[in-house]
């Protein structure tokens, strides 16, 4: 089982919503049930129970790739997509100068007929940090199940070569 995904901004502008609601609500029940003198307290309940939300949310949001079909998760529906509408995968750059990993699936409802795995900003040097660790294992365990599941990869030069120099990750041999 692999788990990849990108959020979409207009969703995880929903959720920081819901986040900051709860944060307020939990804030203004304890100040109204104990008055203006726990305010610290209740800024302070709020912000665990806001970001335990929040938690629970981007937690839920998620594309897992396991060995019998493909799911998108989201907090409220799960959905499955079948290997057999993958069509290619691709790693390009996306409209915002990132590195974007997508699958190419043939019909459904998927908009430009692509899920995206994983956007990462371009590498330019070795690994760094947490970050750059984990987006690399990331790419190294989405290349390693489409690699078994026989689904032809298509890696620009440039996008090839950075992940060679920088990550090790060595380009597809196809």
């Amino acid at each position: 089982m692999v788990r990849a995904g990108v959020v979409p901004t207009r969703r995880a502008a929903i959720y920081g919503t819901l986040g900051i609601a709860v944060t307020v609500a939990v804030c203004a029940a304890i100040v109204l049930g104990f008055g203006l003198n726990r305010v610290f307290t209740g800024l302070l309940a709020g912000a665990v129970a806001g970001i335990a939300v929040l938690v629970a949310l981007f937690g839920r949001d998620a594309i897992v790739l396991t060995e019998g079909a493909i799911y998108r998760r989201t907090p409220w529906s799960e959905s499955s997509i079948d290997w057999g509408r993958v069509v290619a995968g691709r790693f390009a750059l996306d409209e915002r100068a990132r590195w974007s990993l997508a699958l190419d699936l043939a019909g459904g409802d998927e908009q430009h007929g692509e899920l995206v795995l994983l956007s990462i900003p371009p590498v330019i040097r070795p690994v760094s940090g947490a970050y750059d660790m984990r987006k690399r294992e990331q790419v190294h365990e989405i290349r390693e199940m489409l690699r078994r599941k026989r689904v032809p990869v298509i890696v620009l030069p440039e996008i090839a070569g950075a992940l060679s120099t920088h990550w090790q990750i060595a380009p597809p041999t196809r």
